[in-house]
């Protein structure tokens, strides 16, 4: 056998039943919210009938079978690559665009379990430590949304291989995936600055032709955001529609620090079961903010400070989780933190319980994923 399938065999055997796991609580949490829809007079939730391609996965379903012009303006903050990987899907499936994207969502994210695993071994050298990180991201409370049709998976698969190359010093495909992921989240344009980071290292020592290599991989994040922004300006008249859309919907963003402070009034006041229940995750992430910065080389802790900071600064923490899903290198930070095989299986046993149960909320229409 080559080489290479050896070891992609035995990333497999990490990442399999990990994320076999994760499907299967994403069953159980589908299997509570149909037992409770059932109940004598309860409502029939919309996301329970959609399944795996409820809440942005409808959008995203939409926007893949008809483009934008298909769903209502509101639709142009998706960004596109995802639903256009699902309408190449969708060709392939007799046009099923829906069950294209969700196919797509499972195959990235085992793929992206692979990378991970492959990027913390680089990193810290430690195959525990690696399959911790796999189990983490595996069963993140919010990590039921990469069983789903959302965009997370890709991103995820595009954002850890964007940070494998640019260790590597593999500028230029460093760079072709980071436009890639800015196709697909907002947030991939914040892989700019850990690409500016690795990028000044040892620069000064760097020829002409190098110092263009590197420059395409802090370039690639901002051209394909920017690349978004342009085509809405032609196709809409508004270059600034997908990130207006994003702030209508979750507020004008306030600055960090005043929106936690608000979110500890949240927890006291009407907002306890709203707003207030997203603050002890925010508490968390940036907990693990700060074992990623003590951890792993500057270039990851800028990432996640980036991805925090704009999901913290919302007025609306609806889906704060899944944001924070985006900063991969947290989950990292939680396998080191739960080194110990007591914590490691606490862990895992709270963090699984959370997904069967943030699942079966998505599907009352309770929680927004």
């Amino acid at each position: 056998m080559p080489a290479s399938l050896r070891v992609l065999r035995g990333d497999l055997a990490v990442v399999v039943p990990a994320w076999l796991c994760a499907r299967v609580l994403v069953l159980a949490g589908w299997v509570v919210a149909k037992a409770a829809a059932s109940a004598p007079g309860a409502a029939q939730p919309r996301a329970l009938a959609d399944g795996l391609q409820a809440w942005d996965g409808g959008w995203y379903r939409e926007i893949a079978a008809g483009g934008y012009d298909a769903v209502p303006a509101d639709g142009l903050r998706f960004y596109p690559l995802h639903p256009l990987l699902g309408r190449l899907g969708g060709t392939l499936l007799g046009g099923h665009e829906g069950l294209a994207l969700v196919v797509i969502a499972n195959v990235a994210s085992l793929a992206a379990l692979v990378l991970l695993r492959r990027l913390v071994v680089r990193e810290l050298g430690s195959s525990a430590l690696a399959e911790r990180s796999v189990w983490m991201l595996a069963l993140w409370p919010a990590s039921f949304v990469l069983a789903m049709a959302y965009g997370e998976a890709v991103f995820l698969v595009l954002s850890i291989g964007t940070f494998l190359l640019l260790r590597d010093r593999r500028w230029l495909l460093a760079g072709a995936l980071g436009l890639a992921a800015a196709l697909v989240r907002p947030t991939g344009m914040i892989l700019a600055a850990p690409a500016a980071i690795e990028v000044a290292r040892q620069l000064h020592a760097a020829g002409w032709p190098e110092r263009a290599r590197r420059a395409v991989a802090v370039l690639g994040p901002a051209v394909g955001g920017a690349a978004f922004l342009a085509w809405a300006e032609v196709a809409h008249g508004d270059a600034l529609a997908p990130l207006r859309i994003q702030e209508d919907l979750r507020g004008e963003p306030i600055d960090p620090i005043s929106r936690l402070w608000q979110g500890f009034g949240d927890l006291l006041g009407a907002e306890r079961l709203g707003d207030g229940l997203h603050v002890p995750f925010a508490l968390l992430m940036l907990g693990l903010l700060v074992v990623v910065l003590r951890s792993l080389p500057a270039s990851y802790g800028a990432y996640c400070a980036g991805v925090l900071a704009l999901a913290i600064a919302a007025d609306n923490l609806n889906s704060l989780e899944r944001y924070g899903l985006n900063a991969f290198p947290l989950l990292i930070g939680l396998a080191i933190v739960a080194a110990r095989p007591v914590a490691e299986r606490a862990v895992l046993v709270i963090s699984g319980a959370g997904m069967a149960c943030l699942t079966a909320l998505a599907m009352l229409d309770v929680y927004v994923p």
